[in-house]
This record gives structure tokens, sequence and C-alpha cells, in this order.
């Protein structure tokens, strides 16, 4: 039969050029074609399914990422907030402060020096009250973030991570966002 081939192709060029080779054409084709279902049966199970795996944790990444730019929006609106209630207490405490001054001029100086304490004390309390809803806020939100960060984590490795990992990847997460 591969003589049949050689003497159909005898007059051809190709297989002049190839004939000192040793090409066996019917092997030849036969091995192209086993190439070619070779490649499409990979295509189709083996890259396409790793393609889609690299596709899901990419998304899974930007949410991951979205999230903490929420977080940060969170946390700088909370900043904001902060400020603005110290600015008034300040406004406040200087307004005390001004009224204090005008009552010492006609109440006693001992009048005087209790409305400067009362100013300072409600100061305290705002900057105390500030603080502590400041304090509030980045914990919640450490918290977050490190649950954050260990979900997707987990998702990304794909394994089960136990309360040692969760906290060593909760403090390097926090040490680089505090960075």
């Amino acid at each position: 039969m591969a003589d049949n081939f050689l003497i159909l192709a005898a007059g051809n060029p190709i297989t002049e050029v190839l004939a000192p080779f040793g090409v066996a054409w019917p092997y030849f084709i036969s091995q192209i074609i086993l190439f070619v279902l070779v490649a499409v049966l990979l295509k189709k199970f083996a890259y396409a399914p790793v393609l889609g795996m690299l596709e899901l944790r990419r998304s899974r990444i930007s949410e991951g990422e979205e999230k903490l730019k929420r977080i940060e929006q969170q946390l700088a609106e909370s900043e904001q907030r902060t400020a603005a209630a110290i600015a008034q207490a300040n406004a406040d405490a200087t307004r005390l402060v001004n009224e204090a001054k005008q009552s010492a001029a006609i109440l006693s100086e001992q009048k005087a020096q209790e409305a400067i304490a009362s100013a300072k004390a409600i100061l305290t309390k705002a900057e105390q009250a500030s603080r502590a809803e400041r304090e509030q806020m980045v914990s919640a939100l450490r918290k977050e973030f490190g649950r954050l960060v260990t979900n997707t984590t987990a998702q990304v490795t794909g394994k089960v991570l136990n309360a040692d990992d969760q906290r060593r990847i909760n403090e390097e997460a926090l040490a680089k966002v505090e960075a």
C-alpha cells in the first residue's frame, strides 16, 4: 500500500525532497491526525478548566480589592466625622471659655474658674467620645479586613485555615495596611 502511495506521488517534488529522510506518508499523516486530536482534547479538558479557575480567582481578588477600597473609604469618612466632632467640640469649648471670660468681669474669680473647668471637662469628654468612636470603627474595620483577607486567602489557596494561620495572615495584612 505504501508503494502504491509512493508510485502516485512519484513526480511530486515534495516526495522527492522527503524521500531521503525516510518519511512514510501513512505514518506521517496518522501522526498529524493524532497530534491534532490530542491538542483538541488537551484544550478542551485541561487548558479550558485551568483558564476558568484562573479567571474565577482573578474575579475574587478584584472583589476583595473593591471591598478593601470601600473599607478605606468608610475609614476616611469616619475620620472626617471625628475631625468634625472635634472641631465642633473645640468651637463649643471656645464659646464656653469666651462666655466664662465675660462672666468673670461681672462675677467673682471663683465663678470664672468653674466655667473654665466645665469647658475643659466638656472638651475632654468630647475628645474621649470621639477617640472611643474612632477606636471602635478602626477595630471593626480591622476585624472585617482580617475576615476578608482570611476568606480570600482560604478561597485562593483552596485550604481550610486553622486559627494560627488566620491570626498570622490577619497580622501580616494589618501590618501592610497600617504601613
